[in-house]
This record gives structure tokens, sequence and C-alpha cells, in this order.
């Protein structure tokens, strides 16, 4: 299927209605939309952005060549497209910011937002492939691991060579990961790792998880374990109706040794596992910002060929009401992005201006994407139109990283100095 005929999210392109005739005429059923007015870079969020930025930006809007022809085929057939996660590697699409010994310069916070943005607006399975291969496992050995195990792994994954998991959460622990069951014992010069692990994209497909359990003085440590150390048994979850072109696994580790080379040596408790989940959740904010332009994008090209009553569909005054609310929508989420890319630059980003971020952002990206796929009217659920799968994947978005309910809580204890989690 070819790419949907949308302009891009640039202060350069132009996305406004000009209808050629006011008046229902031959002429005017057959009217186009015109490029007259402003981009969905409404506010100029984006129009400073230049230099490396830029590069990385138009690095993953060269990714749509390559995707467009096979995204929603992986989504209907539940596929796993990795010659676009290999692709992604080439295009230097993986890292999110993370460094890379030997490897090219990390990007920016906001040229990371910017790539999970673009990636998200193409396909959420493969924008979650940047979270988890980057923003999760890269970022874990970054931040806690040894030089040696950042030596290892950080240039293959960042290059798709390898693929890596991050396996916090469990069946019975998901929004409370912090009561995590997974058990590590010492044994002898290494650790034996008991458990389960549930919802791990590249679980079951990949080269290494880390695991997170809790040692035998309660404290939160972190393993590299190879997929393929006996006792580590690892099953595609199937039946989802959400990011469909990214394997997740169910995983369960039966007395799975693994040297104490593979712990992470910062990794202490629970607290260090939120560093890294306080990146990701920023990630998340960016991605939906995505998946709602896409959605804007589709809804607004379709207004303009779609004549109904003989003229188009953004000659109508209610289309064009329900436009703009989308497009101040998209505002919004810009600017809580670009906001939180600026504090992330700064060191000042907080975890809870991430949950706000990632609050908003998947709200306001639901209903835009719930617009739109109504506008559409019955062509809205057809693949085809790249709205229905935008819409499906978000619901994932909503509840990962952290459910909307619980990163209010966090928002709250921050607003009032309450813990209210239970």
């Amino acid at each position: 299927m070819s790419a949907p005929a949308v302009t891009r999210t640039t202060s350069t392109s132009t996305t406004a209605t000009s209808i050629a005739s006011s008046t229902p005429t031959a002429a005017a059923s057959t009217a186009t939309v015109a490029a007259a007015g402003p981009t969905t870079d409404f506010y100029d969020v984006f129009a400073d952005v230049a230099g490396a930025d830029r590069a990385a930006w138009d690095r993953a809007r060269t990714l749509a060549d390559d995707a467009f022809p096979d995204v929603n085929e992986a989504w209907e057939k539940a596929e796993y497209p990795l010659h676009l996660v290999r692709r992604m590697g080439e295009l230097d699409l993986l890292a999110d910011g993370v460094p890379v010994p030997g490897g090219s310069a990390p990007l920016s916070p906001l040229a990371a937002g910017l790539v999970n943005m673009e990636v998200a607006r193409i396909d959420g399975s493969l924008a979650t492939v940047t979270a988890v291969q980057g923003g999760l496992t890269m970022r874990s050995l970054h931040l806690l691991g040894s030089p040696e195990q950042q030596e290892e792994w950080l240039g293959p994954l960042a290059r798709a060579e390898k693929l890596g998991a991050f396996g916090l959460t469990e069946p019975a622990h998901g929004s409370d990961a912090v009561g995590l069951e997974t058990s590590a014992v010492r044994s002898g010069d290494g650790w034996v790792l008991n458990g389960q692990k549930r919802w791990i994209g590249n679980g079951s497909v990949g080269d290494m998880t880390i695991i997170w359990a809790r040692n035998e003085e309660g404290k939160v440590n972190g393993f590299v374990v190879p997929q393929d150390a006996p006792g580590y048994a690892a099953e595609t979850i199937t039946g989802k109706v959400s990011l469909r072109g990214i394997p997740q696994a169910l995983i369960t580790l039966t007395d799975v040794w693994v040297p104490d080379a593979a712990r992470l040596p910062h990794a202490h408790s629970f607290r260090d596992v939120s560093r890294v989940l306080m990146a990701t959740r920023a990630g998340i904010a960016w991605a939906a910002l995505g998946h709602a332009t896409a959605c804007y994008e589709a809804a607004l090209a379709h207004a303009g060929t779609r004549v109904q009553f003989g003229r188009p569909l953004a000659s109508y005054q209610l289309v064009q009401d329900r436009l703009a609310t989308m497009l101040g929508s998209l505002v919004t989420m810009q600017l809580h992005c670009r906001r939180i890319a600026d504090l992330d630059t700064a060191g000042r980003l907080r975890p809870e201006q991430a949950s706000m971020a990632k609050v908003q952002c998947t709200r306001a990206a639901r209903t835009v994407a719930a617009d739109a796929r109504d506008l559409l009217g019955g062509s809205g659920i057809l693949l085809e139109n790249h709205v229905i799968r935008h819409l499906a994947d978000l619901e994932a978005l909503h509840t990962y990283e952290g459910t909307d309910s619980v990163q209010s809580l966090i928002i709250g204890r921050s607003i009032t100095g309450v813990g209210a989690f239970a």
C-alpha cells in the first residue's frame, strides 16, 4: 500500500485548507484542499530546529518510503517487519539519545523526541521498537551497566544487529512494578533467577533481555540474560489488537543461572529503574504526538477530497470546527513535548513532569484519533487510510510505561505531598 497523501509537519510545508469555490458548482464538487496558510506546527514550535537535530528528524522521515508499503500488512498479520527494524538501525534511529561507543554523536532530547514523533507518525509498532531497544534496553546499559556491558551491547543494539528486551512487568505486577516478585539468589560466582515477566517487547524474538529481580536483601537488581540461556522460556502473546507489528512475550525464568558479570553494577533499587522509565515516559508523549499528527493529516486530506451533497467535506462549518479543534490539540501536545525536551536538555526534567506530558499527550491523541476515524466515516476503519491502526495502537500507549491513573497519582503526589497509591 502506498503512503497516505499528506504533507510533512514542518515550518515550510502547508496543510491548511482553501476551497476553490464556496458554491456547490461542478468545479467545486471536484475541488481538493489547496495549499494555503499555516502548517500542523501552527505555533512554529519546531520552526527553529536546525543542525544535527534537524538532520536526525530528516533521517526519521526517510523511513516512510521503506515502511509504508509494509506496515499495514505487518499489523494485519501480526508479523514483525525485521527488515524495517534493520533499516532503522542503518538510519541511526534506535538509540533514543543514548551514546554509543564508537558510534555517531548522541541525539539531543529534542532530536530524540522528534525521531520518536516521526516514527510513530509512520507506525506505532516501529516506534515501540525504538522505545524498547533504545529507550529501555540501551538506556539501562548506559545508566546502570558496566563499561564491559556497554562495549559489548550498545553498538550492536543501536545498529539492530542484536535485539534487546526490558523485563520488568510481571503477570501480577504492572502498575505496581515496584512489587516485583522475580527473585535473584546468589549461587557461587553468579545468580539464579526465577519468576515470570509479561508484555515484554522483543522478549521472545531477541538476543538478550534485561531482567529485573529482587535479591535476598530485598534490593532490585538488573541482569543481562541471553534469551538462549537454559531455563529462559518465552512465548509470544497472541490476540493483541494494538501494536500488532511487534511481538511481546510472556517470559518464564526457571533456575536461570547468569554470572555476576551479567549484573548491572549500578542498579540497586527501584529508584534506579525509575531513572530509565522517566526518559521513556517522555518519549511516549512524543510518540502520542506522532500518532495524532498522522490522524489529523489523514482527516484533513480526506476532508479536502471527499465530496458529499455536491461539496467537499472541508467546505462545511461542522468539519472545519472539528479540524480546528484537532489542530488545537496538536498544538497543546507540541508545547508539552518541546517543553520537556528543553527541561531534559537543561538537566531539570522531573519524573512528575514526564508523567504530566505522558498523561496529557496520550489523552489528547486518543481523542484526535477517534475524531479522525469518525470524520473519515466508513473509510476510517480501513487500514489503507492509516487511521484505525493509529487509533488501536494508541490504546497501548495510553497504558504502558505507567497507566493514565498511576501517572495522575504521581502528579497528585507532587501537588499535595501525599501519596495515594493504595
